[in-house]
């Protein structure tokens, strides 16, 4: 593209992550002409360093009541209309082999980049143009065609489609482009936050989650009404592990989180039968046959401290220990904020979908206007729901622009 020489399209998609490719492939099967452009160097980069590399890119639960969204209902149309058996059909058309992980995982045995070489082809097949290093300068609406300046020139399309992503990890491309775009036209976004994402503490309990860093430990962590059990692991930072971000989607400032950090024990029961049993053994001994031992020295120093509980478990009488069961089974303490988008995996908000159709994607006030994937207001649980998000919203836009 050179000078004013404006080139037609009959679809114009801005983001080449899962859900721009997965449009831009359903769009060129049906023939139309699609031009993909991404300010970044690299297609699918957060495909390419999603599961510890090996990209986990569906799951085998997912399903609307594993989405947050302000519309539980949005995310129903799509979901249905493309599975993740549809996706994990398409995996094995390529012959890429992948295996199941815990809670419905779906993983590469190799590495990710197979599942972007494999996007790639499709769109090749399908006769999309794709450009990468191509910023967005301007967007503008006339006579029912948008018109589109680029770095490499300018372009227009009848459908023009935003699949540019949130603000989790910005070091890899995050803007807030999608946004700006969706207000530019009069759509309603909601505020963001960044979701999936560590939580941070502050003085004490921040000293002890650097003393036990490297510490993990099945965990159940709730909020409110919302659990999740999975690991849970102590950084220099906080809190984090599955258990953790997944929760962290759920949490709000000044709430507490409730962690069990031993949710097959009872462990007031375990104290009461072992000081029956061993009577002159140490409390710090007892707990480390359920915990890590640098956790339950931890607990046991912590609570010595508050409480008096200590020593042999003898010399403690039965609320000391039913105190310190409580403190193993539902610890209450309060994060004092995020990590934030730095290392978010998702972007909780977005565009409110009440502003667009929940079959095609398509804003209800401005014509030929699509948002795909995490600009949306929809968000999956951690381990590929997010994933199977951006393939279903992509297909459903890809079916109609």
């Amino acid at each position: 593209m050179d000078g004013k020489t404006e080139h037609t399209y009959n679809v114009i998609i801005i983001g080449a992550g899962a859900a721009g490719l997965m449009c831009a492939i359903e769009a060129g099967k049906r023939g139309r002409s699609v031009w993909l452009v991404d300010h970044a160097k690299k297609t699918g980069e957060k495909i390419r360093i999603s599961g510890g590399g090996r990209c986990n890119f569906t799951n085998m639960y997912a399903a609307p009541d594993t989405f947050l969204s302000r519309n539980e209902h949005f995310c129903k149309s799509a979901l249905s209309r493309y599975t993740q058996y549809d996706f994990m059909a398409l995996v094995e058309k390529h012959g890429i082999d992948y295996h199941e992980k815990t809670l419905g995982q779906q993983f590469c045995d190799g590495k990710s980049q197979q599942i972007i070489d494999m996007l790639i082809s499709e769109c090749d097949e399908a006769g999309v143009k794709l450009s990468m290093e191509t910023a967005v300068k301007s967007i503008r609406y006339e006579d029912n065609i948008y018109h589109v300046e680029t770095s490499r020139g300018f372009a227009k399309c009848e459908s023009l489609v935003i699949a540019s992503g949130g603000l989790s990890i910005p070091k890899i491309g995050a803007t807030k482009f999608g946004y700006d775009v969706a207000r530019q036209f009069g759509l309603d976004v909601f505020n963001t936050r960044a979701g999936l994402v560590p939580l941070t503490f502050q003085s004490e309990m921040l000293e002890r989650c650097k003393a036990l860093s490297g510490v993990s430990v099945d965990a159940g962590v709730s909020c409110g009404d919302t659990q999740f059990r999975e690991g849970l692991l102590f950084t220099h930072r906080g809190l984090s592990g599955p258990s953790i971000l997944q929760i962290s989607s759920y949490w709000q400032e000044t709430q507490d989180i409730v962690v069990n950090l031993a949710p097959d024990t009872d462990v007031y029961a375990f104290l009461k039968e072992r000081k029956a049993a061993q009577p002159k053994q140490d409390i710090h001994n007892a707990l480390s046959d359920i915990l890590p031992k640098r956790l339950a020295q931890d607990i046991c120093e912590h609570e010595r401290i508050a409480m008096g509980v200590g020593g042999r478990l003898a010399d403690s009488p039965d609320r000391d220990l039913e105190h310190l069961g409580t403190q193993v089974n539902a610890w209450r303490i309060r994060p004092s904020g995020t990590e934030g988008y730095r290392t978010a995996e998702v972007t909780l908000g977005g565009v409110n979908t009440d502003e667009l159709s929940s079959k095609t994607m398509e804003s209800k006030k401005q014509a030929g206007l699509y948002f795909i994937g995490e600009v949306v207001d929809v968000t999956g649980h951690l381990g590929g729901f997010n994933f199977q998000w951006a393939w279903s919203s992509g297909y459903a836009a890809g079916q109609v622009v």
